[in-house]
């Protein structure tokens, strides 16, 4: 079948880079860090890679989840409204946003592996330090200072990334869905036990115990061949490349590794380079997008359990009129989560994982941009399906369905964004597209925690028309990544 040019061209400028020429001497061989990956294929530190970046998600999901499984506890400990719940939830994103883009320049000049854990010791001493929070405000500001460091947890996506073959990318990187799956799985069962029990203050240390055991075995995962090599450090590179081929069982190509022609690192003009400013322009919109319906439906959920918001139910519940407790007067929706609500919640988080095998699928078999433009098409149609007045077990399965897609939609953007920017500038491109998604995460606790109580079919509408906006730019992203080699440089 005939390809045509434009086709052509991208899927040519998204292999291996050029490099300089240089003669080798008469008979050496010579091999690229791609070469030598691929020949190495996948093995047991891939496996190892897996399980141990791969829980950096169930640390990001717990810290980020716990908002939602605190909210309503703040609210009645310090008797706040519902743009004050709100904010804290933009707070964290707002700090998310800022140290996404500094973390992202900071890893393409000093390296992956550095700010990964400098990310997360800086995210467990702040979440810490939140559970003696004396007040809201206190409370606010070091939950932003824990968004901060949990921006830097993307930088295990991208050594998994570089680290993965071509072949492998589109199957093992779903798969790290299973560990924030896990995360957010973990918190809400913990939260069930300990919030009425010893109090919020204690489920956010618990919460804190993951990231601090993770710190302790990032020793056992390497800096990125490919960002050393892109600096020049050809020697480590291939001590590390070495090192995989030992552990996997593999041999090493033969001939010896050759150094790229030295690029430019880390800056913000190259995601703007002709070469790359449409599809950074429509992966920003994407990100964003996907952001804001994610959490929106997270939050939405919380509040659909914790107000019964649906079949035209918003009003306040009528009280008991011998109930004159502080609580039946209070103006701030003080309720608390029971059995059956933080039942309904790890439902609807299972469903996270329900469309992981077909997304899978999608990915590799459709190509990365339709399949997000399905899931993105998809998940505008479930949002609007909430405005039906149902049965609790039929807005489970709204829900349900809702978390399954929004998180299917997460995975494949990863991906995408992962692969398509080169690795002079992929921490970078990842880091602003994190930061434009926090936008989005920033915005959603206002339609769904303050406008959904005004009018909830305005903010489901609103959730939709962003997703519809969302899937039209995946379809029309200018680069396929699927089956393409990762470049070096740009």
């Amino acid at each position: 079948m005939a390809i045509a040019p434009k086709e052509a061209e991208n899927a040519i400028g998204l292999e291996e880079i050029h490099m300089e020429r240089q003669e080798p001497p008469k008979g050496q061989k010579i091999f690229t860090v791609q070469e030598a990956v691929e020949t190495i294929g996948f093995g047991r530190f891939h496996i190892a890679l897996f399980l141990i970046m791969g829980s950096t998600g169930v640390a990001e999901a717990m810290e980020i989840m716990l908002i939602a499984v605190v909210s309503p506890l703040i609210r009645c400990e310090w008797q706040l409204q519902d743009w004050q719940v709100a904010l804290v939830t933009t707070m964290v994103f707002f700090g998310y946003m800022v140290f996404s883009i500094v973390l992202g320049f900071l890893a393409d000049r000093y390296g992956r592996w550095k700010i990964l854990l400098l990310s997360f010791l800086w995210a467990a001493y702040f979440s810490l330090l939140t559970s003696f929070a004396p007040s809201y405000i206190w409370f606010v500001f070091l939950r932003a200072m824990v968004g901060g460091g949990v921006s830097g947890h993307a930088q295990g996506l991208i050594i998994k990334t570089e680290f993965l073959p071509t072949k492998y990318r589109g199957y093992m990187l779903p798969l790290s869905q299973v560990f924030w799956l896990a995360g957010s799985l973990l918190i809400i069962g913990l939260a069930s036990v300990v919030n009425p029990t010893i109090g919020w203050r204690w489920l956010i240390r618990i919460a804190s115990i993951p990231s601090i055991l993770l710190i302790l075995v990032f020793k056992f995962i390497p800096e990125s061949a490919r960002y050393n090599v892109s600096t020049g450090n050809v020697a480590a590179a291939l001590a590390t490349l070495q090192m995989i081929a030992k552990m996997n069982g593999a041999a090493m190509p033969e001939g010896v590794l050759k150094e790229p022609a030295k690029g430019r690192r880390g800056r913000f003009k190259d995601l703007i380079h002709p070469k790359y400013l449409r599809t950074t322009l429509q992966i920003w919109i994407i990100w964003l997008g996907i952001a804001f319906a994610y959490y929106g439906v997270i939050l939405a959920s919380a509040e659909l359990l914790e107000r019964d918001l649906v079949c035209g139910s918003a009003a306040p519940p009528v009280q008991d009129p011998g109930d004159d407790s502080e609580e039946s007067r209070s103006p701030c929706h003080c309720r608390l989560f029971g059995p059956a609500a933080y039942q309904t919640m790890i439902i609807s988080t299972v469903g996270e994982i329900a469309l992981n095998p077909l997304n899978i699928l999608g990915i590799n078999f459709l190509g990365r941009r339709l399949s997000l433009c399905i899931t993105m098409g998809c998940t505008a149609l479930f949002f609007l399906l909430l405005n039906i007045c149902t049965s609790s077990a039929g807005m489970t399965g709204f829900l349900f369905m809702l978390r399954a897609l929004v998180s299917a939609n997460f995975n494949t953007i990863y991906i995408y964004t992962a692969e398509v920017y080169p690795t002079t500038m992929r921490a970078l491109g990842m880091g602003t597209s994190g930061s434009l998604c926090r936008v989005g995460a920033m915005v959603a606790p206002f339609i769904s925690q303050v406008l959904m109580s005004a009018s909830f079919v305005g903010a489901l509408c609103l959730f939709s028309s962003m997703c519809v906006v969302c899937a039209i730019s995946a379809f029309t992203l200018p680069i396929e990544t699927k089956g393409v080699a990762l470049r070096v440089c740009i």
